[in-house]
């Protein structure tokens, strides 16, 4: 592969099966979902010609891919292998969810997606039950840090505000992290089923306090290094959580370069902008798309053929021979 580089991929937790090779292979930003497809063991459409993800056990698959997106920085110094970013663009493994969905359906697997900084969620299967104490609003968030039990009791927040909103943001991201291991702590026997899961996070509270203090700032340095421990350390309660069996990456990037990626909500503005389409480009069909074209075409053809032949015999009937009701109403008449 060859052009710019705008991001990284790093594998902070894998299991011994499944194979990262050490090395600066760059990975283009659209196939990251096709990463996280084939460690768990899905097939997908294009092969990847990535030299990074060997074959590994094919008699074994991750129990979990967590996938965490960083936005606002092209690294962090996380331990794990590391792969540039060959061409940041947006990104969601909402195909990885739809073949957990597809070959896992009796058994209802836990599927969750997570933005917080637009209070957009998204929880499938068994996650409606395990999460549905997790504070995923802004306001919910905010009442979340200011309990006994938050993390800002144990953060060194160094440089960092509790009265400032953007540092809020950040910090209610960091909270989102610890709750969900901790929730999920409370249902290890979830972690031990024979259906895979999914968890993708989206982090944009670095990005922001980049945007207000500057990335040459130490509130950004304080932040960065913050983020970084506690991604280790989510990383490391996810992977144990799983007995072992789990991938946690995490992707930093510091702006998709594309037009048409989706813009994120700030906690300090008081509207979200509208999604623009310069290009009025039509939505992708999906596999469903013929099926349903088909159903539709024959359905309309049976019936315009049977509205021309009703219309046609109802045009050359006989009242008096084919019609029962003028029958019946002669012989009443000469009876009469």
């Amino acid at each position: 592969f060859s052009g710019v580089c705008g991001g990284e991929l790093s594998i902070l937790r894998s299991p011994q099966w499944v194979v990262f090779r050490d090395g600066s292979w760059p990975i283009p930003g659209e196939r990251i979902p096709d990463v996280a497809a084939l460690t768990m063991g899905f097939s997908v459409e294009e092969d990847l010609p990535w030299p990074g993800l060997a074959v590994g056990d094919l008699f074994h698959r991750p129990q979990a891919t967590v996938l965490v997106t960083v936005k606002g920085v092209d690294k962090l110094p996380v331990k794990g292998f590391s792969y540039p970013i060959e061409n940041a663009v947006p990104f969601s493994l909402d195909s990885v969810a739809n073949a957990i969905h597809t070959l896992f359906s009796e058994e209802t697997p836990v599927v969750l997606q997570l933005a917080p900084s637009e209070e957009r969620v998204y929880m499938v299967g068994k996650a409606n039950a395990v999460f549905e104490d997790l504070s995923v609003t802004l306001r919910q968030l905010r009442s979340r840090l200011f309990q006994d039990s938050s993390i800002l009791s144990s953060l060194p927040l160094s440089s960092l505000s509790r009265n400032n909103e953007v540092d809020l943001l950040f910090l209610s991201e960091l909270q989102v992290l610890h709750d969900i291991a901790s929730l999920l702590s409370r249902h290890k026997h979830l972690a031990k089923d024979h259906s895979p899961d999914l968890y993708s996070l989206e982090l944009t509270g670095l990005e922001e306090i980049g945007k207000r203090y500057g990335e040459d700032s130490q509130q950004f340095k304080d932040a960065s290094q913050i983020l970084v421990d506690s991604l280790q350390k989510f990383a490391d309660e996810m992977f144990n959580l799983y007995g072992g069996n789990a991938v946690v990456e995490v992707v930093a990037v510091k702006e998709f370069n594309s037009p048409l990626s989706r813009k994120t909500r700030s906690i300090l503005q008081a509207s979200q902008s509208k999604k623009e389409n310069p290009y009025n480009l039509a939505y992708p069909y999906n596999s469903d798309y013929s099926v349903i074209f088909n159903i539709v075409l024959w359905m309309m053809i049976g019936l315009a053929l049977a509205v021309i032949v009703i219309s046609y015999n109802l045009w050359n009937m006989d009242p008096g021979y084919d019609s029962i009701i003028y029958r019946m109403t002669n012989q009443k008449i000469r009876m009469d």
